[in-house]
């Protein structure tokens, strides 16, 4: 049958063709041998590869390092450098035995110019030794969910084989990170001035991360990191439209690339959508709660168009109590407001009653009623 012969070849060509011009694609990938893309305010993974992969992560390390020092309320303090943390290996701060240096200024040279020198000595001020500052950074580990990690020191170097973690728990660690505005500032600085002692020039110290100082007019952040064993490692937020990004890749040769394709994936794939606003909720049918439970927080999440046809909000309240004769009688969490896409849950909040005990968030016709009183002069 040469007609049914003709069919046969011409539909192997065409597959051969397509495996030879690949067509255009919502998937990417990546040259990391584990990799994450999440969005920052819900956690959402939006792209991942070998994410709980074990890995050594290097100097991606002092992400943690500085979030224990900014949190320790110590930034101020002046730190005396030790012998031990003028003879740390690898890149360096060049700091002297015996310098006094802000505690501040050693975050931002641990941050900026990766010194690891600035790393130890961070560390015995903070956690009274190199050993006790590790304790402090497991404990955190553990705080905030980095189910897959173990510090071993506060840099990043490869002088313990049991000093790991993976791509998707760095991502959980940034995004903590990224919620405080001192940890912001010093992430998203470029080039930072701090004295020094023992010369008539001041020590200037720019950012290594390459997305943040030149390459990505998105970037918000991050820090790089390199060892001979773990290879290069990287960690980078970005933001556009209001939504916030995070990346993290291990052992990635094309780290730059990467990253900027995997923002802008999310960038224009997906949409931050406010799919419920806080404050009180509308169309409750149960009299005794209509016009009197509210959500404390917006719900928002990164969604595709398609995702966005198949969200489905369902709320659940319990049945009122006879003994519920006044507001105050009423709990303060009296249900549960859930988002599904599809069959997903994405979302859960507290449904809260206003019974005078729980301030109920201010919304934005709250705030413009109070601007506009305040203006035309009605207390």
């Amino acid at each position: 049958m040469p007609y049914v012969r003709k069919i046969t070849t011409g539909v192997v060509i065409f597959i051969l063709l397509l495996s030879v011009f690949p067509h255009k694609t919502a998937a990417i990938g990546v040259s990391a041998r584990s990799a994450i893309l999440i969005e920052q305010e819900s956690g959402r993974v939006l792209y991942e590869k070998n994410a709980h992969q074990k890995m050594r992560i290097a100097s991606i390390t002092k992400i943690m390092t500085a979030i224990l020092a900014i949190e320790s309320g110590k930034l101020k303090e002046t730190v005396t450098v030790s012998e031990r943390a003028t003879k740390a290996e690898g890149s360096s701060l060049y700091l002297q035995k015996g310098e006094k240096i802000a505690l501040e200024d050693l975050v931002y040279g641990l941050m900026l110019r990766s010194g690891n020198d600035s790393g130890v000595a961070i560390a015995e001020h903070v956690g009274g030794s190199l050993e006790g500052f590790v304790v402090l950074m497991n404990q955190k580990a553990e705080e905030i969910g980095m189910r897959n990690t173990h510090f071993a020191n506060p840099h990043g170097l490869d002088d313990h084989e049991d000093h790991y973690s993976t791509a998707y728990d760095m991502a959980i660690l940034t995004q903590y990170a990224m919620r405080n505005e001192t940890y912001r500032k010093v992430s998203s600085t470029e080039t930072y001035r701090a004295p020094n002692p023992n010369e008539k020039w001041d020590r200037v110290w720019h950012n290594k991360n390459k997305l943040l100082t030149s390459m990505y007019k998105y970037s918000t952040g991050g820090k790089t990191g390199y060892t001979v064993r773990a290879k290069r490692t990287l960690v980078s937020t970005a933001s556009k439209n209001g939504m916030n990004t995070i990346v993290v890749t291990l052992n990635d040769p094309d780290d730059w690339t990467d990253h900027m394709n995997l923002h802008d994936y999310a960038f224009n794939q997906y949409e931050l959508v406010k799919l419920k606003a806080k404050g009180r909720l509308t169309n409750i049918e149960d009299e005794f709660y209509k016009d009197m439970v509210f959500i404390k927080r917006d719900i928002v999440y990164p969604l595709t168009p398609k995702e966005q046809e198949k969200v489905h909000i369902n709320l659940l309240l319990q049945k009122p109590e006879k003994q519920w004769k006044k507001p105050e009688d009423v709990p303060d969490v009296i249900g549960k407001l859930s988002v599904k896409v599809d069959n997903e849950q994405i979302s859960e909040v507290p449904i809260f009653y206003e019974n005078g005990a729980v301030k109920k968030p201010d919304t934005f016709w709250d705030n413009f009623k109070r601007i506009f009183l305040i203006t035309t002069g009605v207390k």
